[in-house]
């Protein structure tokens, strides 16, 4: 192959055709995996549902797709819901075949007619009226929809469509099937490459095919021998990419993680994750915010200067900024994954609030009402209040509740 003179992105050339060739995700596609198994089945009955594959980039969604259609001969219409609408999918429902025309569909019946295969790319983007849309040609058994996101279908996914199809799981390629795909690739293009190159662009792919091909793409052309060098790749590469959606699940699981990772007092784990943040181009004052919540939520009475602490952390990012803030977040996070914890005041909260819910306003006593006019004085405002009193001066209802454990 000459990479030179390629037309189509070296990682679309490289796109394997069948499941023996294809790379990772074992538990879909091996011997025991669903898509065998259905595939199989679909054989037998000739149907095949409807399927939302969930996995991060360079995953294998879309290849997976393609393979799913050439193996049942279907036909195949690929789409991004970034760039496309409901209406273009939906004329695919209407569509002839390629050499077919009307009379022949009349005479074999459209019913008896494969299903098409319409693979809808970053489904999420779609919003939910146009995926209320797509309900009844899945229903109707029109089409066989094959959505692929790279974010959580919990929340991005509308029960109705979810209900209507099967969400298979593809993971994070592992370094060993990166290996492969890095290996093929370099046999493809003949070239070689460097051990420390090698093992360089596994790691910083992070789990994604297109970004090891892509970048070796690169590192090929830029080379001017048969051997591609960790600069080379270097130089491909530019920079690790960090960045993930700020509306993504990614983003959810990193936060949680650095929060939980305080709370059980792991400081080098909240360090990783306050990096992979700051990394990301988190905003300063966000992981700051939380770390204030933080400070009362979770260390509370057994350290109060923490909340000190965490108020100065916000404002030295505020009024600094990146990159320096980046150091103030990090000893921040080690104070307060390293100070005693105590969540007394926060879990007595919300039990206060869960009786409030539950009551509603319970009449306040009337010792610790407030005598602001001569009638109320009358009345008994504020009588008998005395501030030094073991009484409880809770609602009667309430009276013997303990919020705090003292």
């Amino acid at each position: 192959m000459n990479i030179h003179m390629a037309q189509a992105p070296l990682a679309d050339q490289m796109r394997p055709e069948t499941l023996t060739t294809f790379v990772g995700q074992e538990k879909l596609v091996g011997k025991e995996g669903i898509i065998k198994k259905l595939l199989v089945n679909t054989k037998e009955t000739g149907f095949f549902p409807s399927l939302i594959f969930w996995g991060p980039p360079g995953s294998g969604k879309t290849t997976l797709a393609r393979i799913i259609a050439n193996k049942l001969k279907r036909e195949f219409y690929e789409f991004s819901a970034v760039n496309t609408s409901v209406k273009k999918i939906e004329e695919v429902v209407r569509k002839v075949g390629p050499g077919e025309d009307q009379l022949e569909i009349e005479k074999i019946g459209r019913d008896k007619l494969p299903t098409p295969i319409v693979f809808l790319d970053e489904i999420h983007r779609f919003n939910k009226a146009q995926q209320d849309k797509l309900l009844p040609h899945i229903e109707a058994g029109d089409i066989v929809l094959i959505g692929a996101t790279t974010e959580n279908p919990s929340f991005e996914v509308i029960g109705p469509l979810l209900s209507r199809t099967r969400v298979l799981v593809l993971e994070q390629l592992n370094e060993s099937d990166l290996g492969k795909i890095v290996r093929r690739t370099l046999k493809e293009i003949k070239k070689e490459i460097e051990k420390e190159a090698f093992n360089f662009l596994v790691e910083s792919a992070n789990g994604d095919a297109r970004v090891a091909i892509n970048v070796l793409e690169i590192a090929a052309n830029l080379a001017k021998s048969k051997k591609i060098s960790l600069e080379l790749i270097e130089q491909a590469l530019q920079r690790r990419q960090f960045t993930f959606d700020k509306k993504g699940e990614e983003y959810y699981n990193v936060i949680s993680a650095f929060i939980k990772s305080m709370r059980a007092s792991d400081v080098n784990a909240a360090l990783y994750y306050l990096a992979r943040m700051v990394e990301a181009g988190q905003d300063p004052l966000y992981i700051a915010r939380r770390m204030v919540i933080f400070a009362s939520e979770d260390i509370g009475m057994a350290q109060p200067t923490a909340l000190v602490v965490a108020n100065e952390i916000f404002r030295a990012c505020e009024t600094i900024g990146y990159p320096e803030c980046a150091i103030n977040l990090a000893q921040g996070a080690v104070y307060l994954s390293k100070a005693k914890k105590d969540r007394s005041s926060y879990d007595g909260l919300r039990a206060a609030q869960e009786d409030v819910k539950n009551y509603g306003n319970l009449p306040v006593p009337m010792k610790v009402r407030n005598p602001v006019t001569n009638l109320m004085k009358d009345l008994g405002y504020g009588e008998g209040y005395e501030p030094q009193t073991e009484e409880s001066l809770l609602p009667d209802r309430l009276k013997d509740k303990k919020y705090i454990k003292e």
